[in-house]
């Protein structure tokens, strides 16, 4: 049910979903106030209209003004240089639950992953179980966890080795077809939820992307967009991959849960819970990712050159 005049607040706004969030409420001509750490990133959302406010979301004294709305887009953004990987996202976690309560929000929607039904053994995912069941706790809050699935975004990762040795190592199985979903394409769907508020208690959507991949596929689609059909796929042990985050500028306890949920995603632990439909289905397919991705890729020889 929607609400006239109501106002809606956005963390992680610099952030590929929070980005998109926070375009399309204003878009729709909504009264949005952005969420983040460093005001240069906040200005071009000031200059559509919204109001900024500038604080760490651990900070739950900060926050519990800057929640004040009737409708509110939360997320853990992802930490890859703290030794405490999951201390960091309890720490996140449990300010935001509190502002939300001192500051009397209605409805929550909140960015989850696929997987986040388990309480261990997923890595950054457990953070996002402990989220949703801290989100679950608040009395008279409207609730909606949206699982989403593995970010295209992701693949921009690979680009060094794509630029090295003509390849995108991963320990995931190459038989392993993943939900790749656009960040892009989460960010709408969460703002028209937002909107639109039907939901009611506590709940739990699905976003599964355009259609499943495995990365063999997803490898010879981003070859023909660069212009480098010759790049391959290639599986590496866990044991490599953490090494290779590490050197990447990974923390050892971030690179040690990324390997740990890769783990489970090879022995399905984590997927979808849901049978696919046109309402967990989003528009962006990978092709057209693609072209982004040669961009970043293009953009990458430049500077390297320069």
């Amino acid at each position: 049910m929607t609400t006239e005049n109501a106002s809606y607040v956005v963390t992680g706004a610099r952030g590929h979903v929070g980005s998109q969030v926070a375009k399309r409420l204003l878009e729709a001509g909504k009264k949005v106030r952005v969420i983040g750490r460093h005001v240069e990133g906040l200005r071009a959302y000031v200059d559509q209209g919204a109001e900024m406010f500038t604080g760490s979301l651990a900070d739950s004294k900060a926050m519990s003004e800057a929640f004040r709305g009737e409708v509110l887009f939360t997320m853990i953004p992802p930490e890859q240089s703290s030794e405490n990987v999951r201390e960091h996202q309890k720490r996140m976690a449990n300010a935001m639950t509190w502002a939300i309560k001192e500051a009397g929000v209605k409805y929550v929607v909140n960015l989850s992953s696929m997987g986040a039904e388990l309480m261990e053994g997923t890595g950054p995912i457990v953070g996002l179980h402990y989220m949703e069941q801290a989100l679950n706790d608040l009395e008279d809050v409207h609730v909606l966890h949206l699982r989403a699935g593995f970010f295209m975004e992701n693949l921009l990762m690979s680009l060094p080795a794509i630029r090295a040795k003509g390849i995108v190592p991963s320990p995931l199985r190459a038989d392993l077809r993943l939900p790749l979903i656009a960040t892009r394409d989460i960010g709408d769907r969460a703002a028209h939820y937002m909107i639109e508020r039907s939901f009611t208690g506590k709940v739990v959507k699905e976003l599964q992307g355009q259609r499943d991949l495995a990365m063999p596929d997803v490898v010879k689609i981003l070859g023909h967009a660069i212009a480098r059909p010759e790049i391959q796929y290639r599986q590496v042990s866990y044991e490599e991959a953490e090494k290779e985050m590490v050197l990447a500028g990974m923390s050892h306890d971030s690179a040690r849960l990324m390997v740990e949920m890769e783990r489970s995603l090879n022995e399905g632990r984590i997927r979808p819970l849901e049978i696919r439909s046109a309402e967990n289905t989003t528009p962006t397919s990978l092709e057209e990712f693609a072209q982004e991705f040669a961009a970043a890729y293009h953009e990458s020889w430049r500077r390297k050159v320069a």
